[in-house]
């Protein structure tokens, strides 16, 4: 059974962010002490300390450590295409780096750290036709880094190992897929609707930005040892469409380790329900409906 949180005085870095401004909340009604640290100012989070600065900064991390028995790791450049290749790549494991190498020198005993499915490099890609070596994408699932982000977010996972030997801090590293509100992530399922292809490398996954909160509180709470890495994701596809027809599809000759049945992801979620008891509990209300041809596809998107 995992601990609480309760009483526990939680670090949040990147609070202001979709996800941690979420988790703030979260972790603040289940009890915890929250300082939340952002580089932009933001009074509405519902934190009982606010802090602007910077996570590549060893001051002002230092000072955010203040009293912090438990921290959450958020803080980055989100996207390829957030800034330039150098400031993206440095952004992100410098700060991870830093928060990591910080908190363990403190003694801290547990962090969580923001990961992503693109730390296997695949769905940001310079070359976009390539395809998971099989289905479902699991936690050592071949790795191909073609862009900076990806390798920021690969990286990021080996500072963790690192930090966790050298001053033994239990890590766990969520892989987020693509995370969002339901509007967001409706708006997402139409586009990937349309181009069923564009999803193929991501396992057409998703998940709801209170699930991801959700999974940083387990994560914060496990009794996982070591620097742990896994996938994340709702159980089933944004796509309308069965994930066998999907892959028969647009990768036909690709391994599957097992058959997937109707609207299930081609993720293997095994390692979050085993490592932190994590599943999640909202999904879109997506009908189901047969796949169209490709060529069918083809001009519904170019349409």
């Amino acid at each position: 059974m995992n601990r609480s949180v309760a009483g526990l005085r939680v670090l949040v870095t990147g609070a202001s962010g979709k996800i941690g401004s979420e988790t703030v909340a979260r972790l603040t009604g289940a009890g915890a002490y929250v300082t939340a640290l952002s580089n932009t100012r933001n009074e509405t989070l519902a934190a009982d300390r606010i802090l602007i600065g910077d996570t590549r900064s060893e001051r002002d991390v230092e000072d955010a450590m203040d009293g912090v028995d438990l921290v959450v790791h958020l803080a980055a450049m989100p996207h390829r295409d957030a800034g330039t290749p150098y400031e993206v790549y440095s952004t992100n494991v410098v700060s991870t780096f830093n928060v990591l190498a910080k908190a363990g020198a403190r003694g801290i005993r547990r962090a969580v750290v923001a990961g992503s499915i693109n730390r296997y490099g695949l769905p940001l890609n310079v070359h976009p036709d390539l395809i998971p070596a099989y289905f479902p994408i699991g936690t050592d699932i071949p790795v191909d880094v073609g862009d900076w982000y990806s390798l920021s977010k690969l990286n990021d996972e080996n500072s963790s190992k690192m930090a966790w030997r050298y001053w033994g801090i239990d890590i766990v590293t969520l892989r987020f897929p693509n995370v969002g509100t339901v509007a967001t992530l409706t708006d997402r399922s139409e586009k990937m609707t349309a181009d069923p292809r564009s999803g193929l490398s991501e396992a057409w996954s998703y998940l709801d930005v209170r699930d991801a909160a959700r999974a940083i509180e387990l994560g914060l709470t496990a009794k996982t040892h070591g620097a742990q890495a896994f996938f994340l994701a709702a159980n089933r596809t944004l796509m309308p469409y069965r994930t066998e027809e999907l892959l028969d599809t647009y990768a036909p000759g690709t391994p599957r380790l097992r058959p997937f049945v109707e609207r299930e992801v081609p993720m293997d979620l095994t390692p979050a329900r085993d490592l932190i008891g994590f599943e999640a509990k909202y999904e879109l209300e997506i009908e189901t409906l047969e796949l169209p041809t490709v060529n069918a596809v083809l001009q519904t998107s170019q349409a």
